[in-house]
């Protein structure tokens, strides 16, 4: 039985959408294709992230064919090739960080965006994600063609989930959702250090 057909064992502690809990990132993926209308819908829901000034500094990067996909597997760290290569698309997310001859300063925080709304549509079509840096961000960047003016941010795989089992012993275990600290830690009031919640 896959993680995502299981009782989820995560449980928040205020009332919010199935879908955050749901979403979480497995490492072992079907080899099985996905179907354009389904992959675009996640690229999709990414286009529609909020952004400061509507800049919409992301851009994919997706490697769908088994060229592109190996020449994405020349970059990215060995651990992490040992799971992704079953995972039938890769993408990798930069983001503008000028324009014209202004920074954009929330590149980062608006590439995040999109790739949270990436995620959770992926959730939606029966798709996981997981997100990841182990990888050599300069041969990237040279493999890739990516212009100075791009800053990479992460690499994702996508794709449908397989079973633990089809995965190294030494990941096996560790297939599964994993928890979040209290909100009441990461949620200040008026100062940092000062708890929003008693």
């Amino acid at each position: 039985m896959l993680a995502t057909e299981q009782t989820n064992p995560r449980v928040a502690n205020y009332d919010i959408d199935e879908q955050f809990l749901a979403r979480w990132s497995p490492r072992s993926f079907l080899r099985k294709d996905i179907p354009e209308d389904v992959l675009w819908s996640v690229f999709e829901a990414a286009r529609w992230a909020p952004s400061a000034n509507n800049l919409q500094p992301w851009r994919f990067i997706v490697a769908r064919t088994k060229e592109d996909r190996e020449r994405f597997y020349q970059f990215i760290n060995e651990f992490n090739l040992t799971w992704c290569k079953n995972a039938p698309v890769l993408a990798l997310i930069i983001a503008k960080t000028v324009e014209g001859d202004r920074e954009i300063r929330s590149h980062a925080f608006d590439s995040g965006a999109a790739w949270a709304f990436l995620s959770l549509q992926a959730i939606k079509k029966g798709l996981v994600t997981h997100p990841m840096t182990g990888f050599d961000f300069e041969k990237a960047r040279k493999l890739l063609q990516i212009p100075d003016e791009y800053a990479i941010q992460a690499l994702v795989a996508i794709g449908y989930q397989g079973s633990p089992e089809d995965l190294p012993e030494n990941l096996q275990k560790r297939e599964q959702p994993n928890d979040r600290r209290p909100l009441k830690e990461s949620l200040f009031e008026g100062t940092f250090g000062k708890p929003a919640i008693k």
